[in-house]
Order: C-alpha cells, then structure tokens, then sequence
C-alpha cells in the first residue's frame, strides 16, 4: 500500500471513531433523542447522495430490508446503545459485527473456519464481555446491549446482501437513507415522544448541526466514499485488519474530548476482543468476503 493511500485508510477510520464520540455527545450530553438524531442523518445522506439513486436496482424489495439491516434499525440501536453507554465501551464491542458476519456465513454459505478463527471468535466476545458486564456485581451495562444487537442485526443484513447485484458504496448509501429517515421519524414520535426532537436539534445550535453534517459529509460521503475508493485498489484481507484503528481511535478521542475514564477492565477487555476480531480479519473468509468489514460499508461488492 503507497503511503498516500495509508494516509487516506488512517484518516477513514479516524472520522468513524470520531463519529461515536461526536454522536455520544449529541444524544448524552446535547439532549437530542438518539433514534430521532439517526433519522436526521439518513435523511441528510438522502438529501445529499439523491442523484445516486439512479438507475433503480434491481430487487428493491431486498433492497428495503437490507437498508433496515444496515440502516434504520441498525442505526436506532446504536444510537440507543450510545446514549446509555460510553463511547470508548462502544468502539470495541461495536467490533462485533466482525464475529458475527463470520458465525452468519458459517450458517448460512457454508463457510468452513478452523481453530484459529474459532479461537478469534471466542476471545472477541469473551474481551466485550468482560467491559459489558461488571465483574463485582455481574450488573451488565444495557447501553452495550443495544450495540450487541445492532452489530447482529447488521451481520444479517450482510448475508442479504449475497443476493443483490453489484452496486457501488454511494448508491446504497443513497437507498439506505431514502428507505431509512421516515421509518426513524415515525419510531422516534411514538417511542421518543415525551422529548421534542426537533426542538432540542434546534436548540442544540451550531454544534448539533454540524455535528449532523459531520455525520453525513464526513462519515457517510468522505468515510464511505474514500473506503470505497481503497477496496477497489486492494484487498479487502489487506485493508480490514488496518481498520481496527477505528476503535483505537475511538476509544482515544473518548478519553481526550469527553472525559471518559480509561479503565483497567476496558483496556484487558479492549485488547482481548480486538485481538481475538484481529486474528479473524488475517483469516481469509472465501464465502463472505466483505464479513471482514463488520458494518463497514456493506455495499462494496465489485
């Protein structure tokens, strides 16, 4: 890899880490009702990516579920799990998808692991365990389970999308956020309703709105687009293990911007999980490529 282009992979997944703690500080410190705050965002990357809706692909009805997978429900639960959770916890057991994207295609495509991917499975549940669940009062912090869950949904949606036609990073970003911001809306009025959503984004001020366009320029069109833009040059067993910087630098920006504390028990935790996601990202995974991406950028098939 030129160093240009390291440059460029350091950089993505320094603005995914940064997300989780721009996005814990708008839903836990600025007030704004988390599913209420993913659907402002599907509906900016709606806004934004509307011309790459075309041509329609094929399958919408797919299409739909997979962007419920990746997007709305997916999204609504982390967010969830952010408001109730530290970020710094999130970054690493939000590394789940990885196990779990690789246990779904054992399941469903046939995909054979041997002991050391086992091994890599284990040791990465076993690590977000050990942070989700207090050890003297075996109390688990229920934020976490959100993102557990989320991580599962999203694992789901990426066997889905073994059945689609090849389409590009920006397009299903474009139909995620098209099929995503009014089902958002309409949960975040029936479940959210005693907070006024719209009334604490604009009470929020310049910071929750830039903190929203971050989320769509920078994440989802510069994150999602400069990632797409690698895995057609390289391959995806020489990016994915790189891409555990994200949560590094997740857990970083945590201590330094927000003031989390860094925890014996999230570092062992930390190390334990994101070794074990390591050891299964330098395993080839021959049914499910893009398993190794966790719930990064699902729509890269070509």
């Amino acid at each position: 890899m030129s160093f240009r282009d390291f440059i460029l992979l350091a950089a993505v997944c320094f603005v995914w880490g940064l997300n989780l703690v721009v996005t814990r500080w708008v839903v836990a410190d600025a007030g704004v009702p988390p599913i209420f705050f993913a659907g402002m965002r599907f509906a900016g990357i709606f806004l934004v990516l509307f011309w790459f809706l075309r041509p329609i692909p094929k399958h919408l009805g797919t299409l739909f579920l997979i962007a419920m997978g990746i997007g709305a429900v997916h999204f609504a639960l982390l967010f969830l799990g952010l408001a109730n959770a530290e970020a710094s916890a999130v970054s690493v057991v939000g590394q789940l998808g990885v196990p779990f994207s690789t246990l779904m295609s054992m399941a469903f495509l046939g995909e054979k692991v041997g002991w050391r991917r086992g091994l890599g499975i284990m040791l990465a549940f076993a690590g977000a365990i050990l942070i989700a669940v207090d050890p003297t009062t075996f109390q688990l912090t229920y934020g976490l389970l959100y993102v557990v869950v989320a991580a599962l949904v999203a694992s789901g949606a990426g066997i889905l999308m073994k059945r689609m036609p090849s389409i590009s990073a920006l397009q299903m970003q474009a139909w995620i956020g098209l099929f995503s911001f009014a089902p958002l809306f309409a949960v975040s009025g029936l479940l959210e309703s005693d907070q006024n959503g719209w009334a604490a984004f604009i009470d929020g001020g310049w910071l929750v709105w830039a903190a929203t366009a971050f989320a769509v320029l920078g994440v989802s069109v510069f994150g999602h687009g400069g990632f797409y833009t690698l895995i057609k040059k390289y391959d995806i067993s020489l990016l994915s293990p790189l891409t555990l910087m994200t949560p590094i630098w997740g857990v970083i920006l945590s201590v330094v911007l927000l003031g989390e504390v860094l925890t014996l028990r999230l570092v062992v935790g930390a190390a334990i999980s994101l070794g074990g996601v390591f050891v299964i990202l330098v395993r080839p995974n021959r049914a499910m490529p893009e398993a190794a991406l966790g719930d990064k950028v699902r729509g890269i098939k070509e």
